[in-house]
């Protein structure tokens, strides 16, 4: 197979042209590692789906448990649920409530945040005493 056939059928650029930009072997996405954090990585992200691991919570108790003030919690709430991890229930009986949880996607994280405890348990033991 020659170089043409790898290449596609472009011609072969030449010392005249422009300078080549090879775009075949550049993702169109950063590493898999990479795009995941940026869903999951930030702080108040990892903290409410943390949260929400332990079951359905409203609104308010989710404000409570993570000490989020509600701008932040309402924007990364509407993210994560943008991204598909967590799922969101009106319930419009009196009073309204607002009710959060995780989707099959964020309740696979589970075995991802315990790896994380296990590590943190090793490795920064010196830093909880």
């Amino acid at each position: 197979m020659s170089s043409q056939d790898l290449a596609g059928s472009e011609p072969a650029k030449t010392a005249e042209s422009e300078p080549e930009t090879d775009t075949s072997s550049t993702p169109e996405t950063p590493c898999p590692v990479v795009d995941s954090l940026e869903q999951i990585g930030s702080r108040w992200r990892l903290v409410v789906l943390h949260e929400l691991l332990n079951g359905e919570s409203r609104f308010n108790e989710l404000k409570r448990e993570t000490d989020a003030n509600a701008r932040t919690l309402s924007r990364v709430l509407d993210d994560l649920q943008e991204t598909d991890f967590v799922d969101r229930r009106l319930e419009e009986d009196s009073p309204v409530a607002t009710y959060y949880s995780l989707t099959p996607k964020g309740e696979s994280l589970a075995p991802v945040f315990e790896e994380i405890d296990e590590w943190a348990h090793e490795w920064l033991a010196e830093c909880s005493g």
